[in-house]
């Protein structure tokens, strides 16, 4: 598999090529992401930007740790956005990526845990 979303060399040098590291670093990633989402849709609706923005922070760092930087930089552009309550028209994009990429960096992870 060509993997698009993660970066495998990055994640096995965080986790010391590690299986059991990586998978917890895994799952704690399936878990977190699932969760982020969900708050991310509920405060969106809320209007709560300032804790949007926070959110935004936690993926962003979620996502580096699996080498998704293109998505890490949008995190980092979302979370300064909501924080200051700028351009709320796009955060329901952002949020949407952030699902898509998330669920597509979880199928990569998958294979890559199987293979390794």
């Amino acid at each position: 598999m060509d993997y698009k979303f993660i970066n495998t060399e990055y994640l096995e040098s965080i986790s010391g090529g590690d299986h059991e590291i990586t998978l917890e670093l895994v799952n704690m990633f399936r878990e977190q992401s699932g969760e982020i989402y969900n708050e991310m849709k509920s405060k969106l609706s809320d209007r709560n930007f300032i804790f949007l923005g926070q959110l935004a922070h936690k993926a962003k760092s979620s996502a580096a740790i699996m080498g998704m930087n293109e998505l890490a930089t949008m995190l980092k552009t979302f979370e300064l956005q909501a924080k200051e309550g700028k351009e709320s028209e796009l955060y329901e994009s952002y949020i949407s990526k952030f699902k898509s990429d998330t669920d597509a960096a979880l199928i990569e992870l998958e294979d890559f845990l199987n293979k390794s």
